[in-house]
């Protein structure tokens, strides 16, 4: 690899410092929304997101697995929050109870991740995450996030029916950030998601509302549980055990994609030092309220339109981002992006997704018989997805934040079909019936 010069490599930091930025800003905002927080909760979330999330990326690039990967808040986690939020009022459990409850399942799912990433459980998830699992498990994920993006383009999470005003900027924004990112050349495609936040936040406050910024003083970093107190509701905490099992997809899918990015292979060893990490800063997250980490997938496609390999500049990025979040100011003025703003733009970007799961699939020979093992995992958790929450509450409260989770249910049972059923032995049967 090319050696960059200091210029350089401060530059491509503070491109890695915007990419970070716009992978991670909206998350604390819809969390916030969500748990029903204040604006000053909110912004010391915010800060707490941002210097957290450049600790981890540090501690991934020179202990971890040591690629330039960014260890963000991630994707599955941020959709089980929201959708057992979602779901509280029709439950009976309060937010509070929720969001403790969570704590507490997050906490024990990064303790179990730590242990196991330490005693080397890469090889067993290797064999268990099949590319079939992890091509449902992407599908799923991409179906239950831009379900969530669109609910708040259109303004649902202000009220029962679209927001006229607000969808009709959204889909500007959607078509604008397109538009850059298919068309647009170097700097306009690498950026157009940074691109999109600028001019659509811009556009929302000249047309719509102008925000209303409150400033987090720095004690709230500190703050403790700020979901709710811990609390052992048995549903809840099972169900962030199983997420947080199921989250080591993105570090195999991660790792995996740097290998070939890198083409070097990155050894057991590194596996068992990135699943430690992203272990203990899952239990960093139940403790100050934070989604849980893990290795973004999305940095493979970063590296390969900047073409910038090296960890250096990945390091003076997240060293950057920590250092945004100890300014109350900034985190504060951060936390005042609208929401639609942040969705639309998102909605975008996680597109990218679906194309990820496809490539996990490429290779692949369907037939009559074989088409099951993808379709009935799929189909069945978007079939879930769309149900309304009140639907479940028919069902044991012991059982129904996992069943009641299409996302969930979905991996597990695909999970199931891929080591129980041999899938070989239909393929062969349908390729002897072709050349008989």
């Amino acid at each position: 690899m090319k050696q960059l010069n200091s210029t350089a490599t401060f530059l491509a930091g503070v491109q890695w410092l915007f990419f970070m930025f716009a992978n991670t800003v909206v998350i604390p905002l819809s969390i916030g929304a969500a748990f029903g927080l204040s604006g000053e909760e909110i912004s010391a979330a915010m800060q707490r997101s941002f210097i957290y999330t450049g600790i981890a990326c540090v501690g991934q690039a020179l202990i971890g697995h040591r690629y330039a990967l960014v260890e963000g808040q991630s994707g599955l986690w941020w959709g089980v929050i929201l959708s057992l939020c979602a779901s509280a009022s029709t439950t009976g459990i309060s937010l509070s109870q929720v969001g403790g409850a969570l704590a507490t399942g997050i906490i024990i799912s990064g303790i179990l991740i730590t242990v196991l990433g330490l005693i080397g459980m890469g090889g067993f998830l290797n064999r268990i995450f099949t590319p079939i699992v992890m091509g449902s498990f992407l599908l799923l994920l991409a179906c239950q996030l831009i379900q969530i993006f669109f609910r708040g383009m259109v303004g649902l999470e202000q009220g029962d029916t679209i927001n006229v005003p607000v969808a009709g900027l959204s889909l500007f924004i959607v078509v604008f950030v397109s538009w850059l990112n298919i068309k647009g050349k170097g700097l306009l495609s690498n950026f157009s998601i940074l691109i999109g936040i600028i001019v659509g936040w811009v556009a929302y406050t000249l047309l719509i509302s102008e925000p209303v910024l409150e400033v987090a003083p720095s004690a709230d970093l500190l703050t403790f549980f700020p979901w709710g107190s811990p609390n052992f509701t048995v549903g809840i905490v099972l169900t962030a055990v199983i997420s947080g099992m199921l989250n080591t997809t993105n570090t195999i899918a991660s790792i995996k994609g740097a290998e070939m990015l890198y083409q070097e292979k990155a050894g057991e060893q590194a596996y068992r030092r990135s699943f430690a990490i992203t272990g203990a800063s899952s239990v960093v997250s139940g403790i100050f309220g934070l989604v849980p980490y893990a290795p973004y997938t999305s940095s493979i496609g970063f590296l390969q339109s900047t073409g910038i390999l090296q960890r250096s500049p990945f390091i003076v990025g997240a060293v950057l981002f920590s250092l945004l979040g100890f300014i109350p100011a900034l985190s504060s003025f951060f936390s005042t992006l609208p929401i639609s703003v942040g969705d639309a733009v998102l909605f975008v970007a996680y597109l990218q997704l679906f194309g990820s799961a496809l490539r996990n699939l490429e290779g692949i020979q369907f037939n009559s018989k074989t088409i099951y093992r993808i379709a009935a995992p799929v189909l069945l958790g978007v079939a879930i997805m769309n149900l309304p929450s009140t639907v479940f509450e028919s069902l044991p409260m012991l059982i129904r934040p996992l069943i009641s989770s299409g996302l969930l249910v979905g991996i597990i049972l695909s999970i199931l079909l891929e080591n129980l059923v041999n899938w070989s032995s239909f393929e062969t049967k349908a390729l002897q019936r072709k050349s008989g």
